[in-house]
Order: structure tokens, then C-alpha cells, then sequence
């Protein structure tokens, strides 16, 4: 795992320039670092060392050295495509699979990433022709930013604070997102809080040349389920196990050691299944049961034969490295969770370089509790639109009881009630918080990914917006900062492009059935873990919130917030302290609403 950074064209002290960007990025590789320059480009890399420790520096060339490779990411089938390459008379220098790459695209061009198999984000610029190819992977698991100065030129790199290195480019807030993030509880992708500066997109290249810019996708993460049912639930659950162990295995290529996160669910026992006598880790809450599940995951790992390590997080402890969590960030993220994924990341690195975890199971097979909305709705809304549309309004208006939020949601369509996983502010809401920007509506914002979804199933649909959206911008997102901060590799083998396409055939009924999410995967990772950990609910990782903001030490670090200058420049903040007063007081749980405005307040503060 590395990070990459790069610009086209001059500035005064180019090779200053670049060794700062490289600078920035230093916990992403504190290994070793490298660096090519000659007229029309700047590229810096900092190396994590995974692979052939000894020879993998970079940047990698081809044989005549036309083609200058940096890559962030492994490539996970590089020695299946190594041998193709050297059948076509290619010379490899190196044993990494980061060389695969550049020889690989002197072959096939852009069609070898298709042929990729892992999780990358490279730019490889040719010293001939002057152009600069730029790809990110199927899933968006690497990150890949980039800004376009007026003259043309045009900076990149893994992460944003590095583009602030530049001399040409200056930070500037972009206010117009924070709409969309009050709603999202992060930054909608491609779009960013910098003016200017964008992510490429999962699944995109990009050709760069004279000044311009064209964005190309090579690959979609299309659901085409078998809902006919030619295929059994055995044959289903057959090729989750055989595709899923090929991944997990894939997945464990290393030169160094490799250890697993491991939490309470299906997903996170599945991978550690596979790990009897390496190291896993764990962390929870000083706040009850429902905060701490360590003692579940640690029986899980004594029947597996884990060496399994442990951290309690306190609540100071937590709220302290909030800053820390939102520098490395980058951008404002109000998953609660990320901080706890900071601190387990931080655990596993004093003992390994390298982790699996268990992200974008739930959303491959179906495992979030929402997803039996369409199923607990579907007699309701089979009365007229226009009678549970009159039942929705006047509810609206009535105090809380039990089965409001039932009658509200049913009385809109999936595309109005669903945004993805996290639905934090209503544009009503937002209207009342946000001073200086119009709130629109946030079902606009996945409208386009609905459209490419028509004629499929209401779940299938919702899992397509949650891979295109959430899992982009909050899932992966968090994973690779929290980290990277600690210079850690996270792999992901659920996220690979073979196990998407079993995935992508289950039929519905085998992904939410008697009563369960991701039926189907429950089923195979039974095959190896006991049933309590393969039939345990889906919880997320709790976060104690709710019960921290109802303390007053925390209260008052919130209010102070709220009642700040950079509050007042862009909330009305009598409604802010409203919504914090009202939870303290006990009359309604507001907690992450709270969060999500006091993460922006923080950040803020931090890059602006």
C-alpha cells in the first residue's frame, strides 16, 4: 500500500514541490519514497512495502523506460499476468506486482483493466507522446484526487491535503456540498469541499494530454440477478464458498505478516475463519454490552485459534482524536464508527502490516436491515398512492407513536424514502439549519442511479445505490484513511471483482429470506463458523453517542461548537442548539444529527 501524488507542466522548484506533496502523504508510505521529474511532469510516490520488500521501489518503468509507473494498491492476480506478459518477450526487472502494471499497459493499453483483479489507484505517464493515463479500481477501495488549474496543468494525488503542497493551487471551501452532506452524513462523490478538486470516480480512467481532460468508465457494477430461479440455494451457496475462499486466499499474498479485524458479525468471522493462528483485532466501548461485544468476538477467536488483541476506547479517549481522525480525513465524515476504526487500526499496526476486513459484504448480498423495507411495506402500499399520501401528511404532523415513521415511509416511493444507508437531514430540515445555501431535495442526488436501475427489484436497486454512493463515501472511504493513518494495508475480499459476480446472479429471494439479511452468505459461512456468529444481526459498529451527549462534559465541548464563529457563519444557530437541547433533555434522540453538524464544525476548523 502507498500513497501517489503527481503535477503536469513547471513551477519554480519542481523537484522541491513534488518531495512536499510526497511529504504529506508520508503515513501512507513510511517505508521509502521516489520520485520522477522531467519537463511536463512531477510524480511522487511513498511506498508501504508489501511485495518483493527488496526490489518494489518505485516509480517502475517499462524496458525502454517510455512508460513511468506509480501505483497505490495491490494487484492481486499479478503473477497469472506476469506469466502472459512474458510469453509476449516482456522483461521484469522485479518480483512486484506494481511492474505487472506498466508492462501490462505497453501490451493491452486500456484494456488491461479489465484484466486487473485487486484495488488500485496508478498514473503511468508516457515520455513520449506526453500523455498521462490515470485508473482507479472496479470498487473505489483506492482513492485518486485531482484539480485542473486554469492554464490547463493539472495536479493528482491519493489524498487532498497534498494538492495544497502546490504553489499554483489554493484551498478554497466549497459551502455548495455542505447541503448535500447535512444529508448524506458525507461528501456525495465525485464532488469534494474544495473547489475545484474531485475524486475519479470507481470503475473510471482518465487521459490527460495538452491540457485536457477525458474521463472514460470501464467497468459498471451492474446487479443482473437469476430472480427466475434456475439456480438452487445449494448451487448459490456453493459459489459464494468457492468464490469467497479464491478471494480470501488471493487476498493473503504477502511478504509480510497478515492479520484480520475482527468484530461480532458473519462478515468479519467469516474472513477470520480463514486466519486459525495469525493475530486479529478488536475494540469496543467502556459503555455497556451493547457498545463492547469484545467478549463475544474473543470466544469466537479462542474456538478459531486467533491470537486475538484487544483495546477498550474511552470516551475521552474518543473525543480527543477527533481532530487527528478529521486531518487525516481530509473531509468532514459523521460515521461515528470511523473513530473506532482509527483506534483498531491503530492496534493492528503495532503487530502487523497488513489486514482483512469484511466491508461490502452488505452491500454485494444484502445485508442491512433496510433492505426488508420493500418486503414489511409491500400489502401496505398496495392502497392507493393517494390515500397513503393523505395518511403521510396528516401523520407528519402528529406527535410520535409507534408506527408514524411506517406510515410516512409508505407513503413514498423508493426513490423518495431511499438515499442510501445514512438519511440524516430532510430538505425541510435543512432549510431551517443552513444560512447561506439553498436545501434541495436529497433523492436529486441519486435520481441518475435510480434511472439505471429501472425494472429491478426495490432491494436490488437499493443495494445499487449503496455501492454507487454510501460505500464509496463512507464505507472505503473511512477504511482507507483510519488506515493508512497508521500505515496499515486494509484489504477488502469481499469487494473483488469474481466474488461481485456470483454475488450479482444470487437472486433475491436467497439474499433477504426467512426473516435474515445476506441469506445466501449466512448459509456458506456456516460451513465454517459456528451458527451464532453466521445468525447474528446486523448492528453496524455502535457508537455511544446518544449516551455521551446527554453527559455534560460532552454537552458542553458541543454547545461551545455550536456556538462558535464558523457556527454562526453557516447554521442558524438557535436551531442547532435546539436539536442538542432537546436530546440533552431526553425528549428525542437527535444524536447523530448533532454529530453530523459538530463533525463539519470540527473540520472546519482544522483546513479552513
Amino acid at each position: 500500500m502507498c500513497g501517489i501524488c503527481g503535477f503536469t507542466g513547471q513551477v519554480t522548484e519542481c523537484k522541491q514541490v513534488i518531495r512536499e506533496m510526497g511529504t504529506r502523504i508520508t503515513h501512507r508510505g513510511p517505508d521509502s519514497e521516489g520520485y520522477y521529474i522531467e519537463n511536463g511532469i512531477s510524480m511522487g510516490f511513498r511506498r508501504l512495502s508489501i511485495i518483493d520488500l527488496e526490489g518494489g521501489n518505485q516509480p517502475i518503468y517499462n524496458e525502454d523506460k517510455t512508460l513511468v509507473l506509480t501505483l497505490n494498491g495491490e494487484i492481486y492476480n499479478y503473477k497469472q499476468l506476469r506469466e502472459q506478459l512474458i510469453k509476449q518477450n516482456h522483461v521484469f526487472k522485479t518480483e512486484t506486482d506494481s511492474e505487472v502494471l506498466v508492462h501490462g499497459f505497453e501490451e493491452w493499453g486500456e484494456q488491461l483493466l479489465p484484466r486487473l483483479r485487486g484495488m488500485f489507484a496508478f498514473a503511468i505517464w508516457n515520455t513520449v507522446d506526453k500523455t498521462l493515463f490515470i485508473a482507479r479500481d472496479y470498487f473505489g477501495i483506492k482513492p485518486l484526487y485531482y484539480t485542473c488549474l486554469p492554464d490547463g496543468r493539472m495536479i493528482y494525488a491519493s489524498e487532498i491535503k497534498c494538492l495544497t503542497a502546490h504553489p499554483d493551487f489554493t484551498a478554497e471551501f466549497n459551502e455548495n456540498v455542505l447541503d448535500s452532506y447535512l444529508s448524506f452524513q458525507y461528501v456525495l462523490p465525485p464532488e469534494t469541499f474544495f473547489k475545484g478538486v474531485y475524486c475519479l470516480s470507481p470503475a473510471h480512467y482518465m487521459w490527460v494530454k495538452d491540457g485536457k481532460v477525458s474521463e472514460h468508465r470501464y467497468w459498471q457494477s451492474m446487479f443482473n440477478p437469476d430472480d427466475n430461479m434456475t439456480m438452487t440455494i445449494n448451487e448459490a451457496v456453493d459459489e459464494i464458498e468457492r468464490v469467497f475462499e479464491d478471494s480470501v486466499q488471493a487476498h493473503r499474498i504477502s511478504d509480510v505478516e497478515v492479520g484480520c479485524f475482527l468484530s461480532s458479525g458473519v462478515d468479519s468471522s467469516y474472513v477470520a475463519s480463514y486466519f486459525a493462528g495469525h493475530k486479529a483485532f478488536t475494540v469496543g466501548f467502556d459503555d455497556g454490552s451493547h457498545y463492547n461485544e469484545i467478549e463475544y468476538a474473543s470466544n469466537f477467536a479462542s474456538q478459531t485459534g486467533l491470537q486475538h488483541f484487544t483495546h477498550i476506547i474511552s470516551g475521552e479517549e474518543y473525543w480527543n482524536a477527533l481532530p487527528d481522525v478529521l486531518y487525516y480525513l481530509d473531509q468532514p465524515l459523521a460515521d461515528p464508527s470511523c473513530v473506532a476504526l482509527y483506534f483498531v487500526s491503530k492496534l493492528a499496526s503495532q503487530h502487523v502490516k497488513v489486514v482483512l476486513s469484511g466491508e461490502g459484504a452488505d452491500e454485494l448480498f444484502g445485508g442491512y436491515r433496510i433492505y426488508h423495507e420493500p418486503f414489511s411495506l409491500a400489502a401496505y402500499q398496495k392502497l392507493p398512492r393517494w390515500l397513503r399520501r393523505l395518511l403521510g401528511s396528516i401523520v407528519s404532523v402528529l406527535p410520535h407513536f409507534k408506527g408514524k415513521s411506517f406510515i410516512i415511509r409508505g407513503s413514498k416511493t423508493l426513490e423518495q424514502r431511499f438515499i442510501g444507508n445514512a438519511y440524516m437531514f430532510t430538505q425541510r430540515e435543512k432549510a431551517r439549519l443552513l444560512k447561506n445555501v439553498e436545501a434541495t431535495d436529497p433523492a436529486m442526488h441519486v435520481a441518475k442511479l435510480y434511472e439505471q436501475t429501472k425494472g429491478q427489484h426495490d432491494v436490488t436497486r437499493m443495494q445499487y445505490i449503496d455501492i454507487n454512493s454510501w460505500m464509496v463515501g463512507d464505507i472505503l472511504y473511512k477504511a482507507d484513511r483510519m488506515s493508512m493513518a497508521h500505515s496499515l494495508e486494509l484489504r477488502v475480499p469481499f469487494l473483488d471483482k469474481e466474488v461481485f459476480s456470483v454475488a450479482s446472479r444470487i437472486p433475491v429471494k436467497y439474499r433477504i429470506a426467512k426473516g435474515t439479511t445476506k441469506y445466501a452468505l449466512r448459509l456458506a459461512a456456516k460451513r465454517r463458523i459456528n451458527n451464532e456468529a453466521a445468525d447474528k444481526p446486523k448492528l453496524g459498529f455502535p457508537v455511544p453517542i446518544r449516551v455521551w451527549l446527554r453527559q455534560k462534559e460532552y454537552y458542553d465541548r458541543v454547545c461551545a461548537a455550536f456556538e462558535s464563529d464558523i457556527a454562526r457563519r453557516f447554521f442558524y444557530t438557535d436551531e442547532i442548539k435546539r436539536l442538542l437541547d432537546e436530546h440533552y433533555k431526553g425528549k428525542k434522540d437527535n444524536s447523530r444529527k448533532i454529530w453530523t453538524v459538530y463533525v463539519f464544525i470540527v473540520w472546519y476548523n482544522i483546513y479552513f
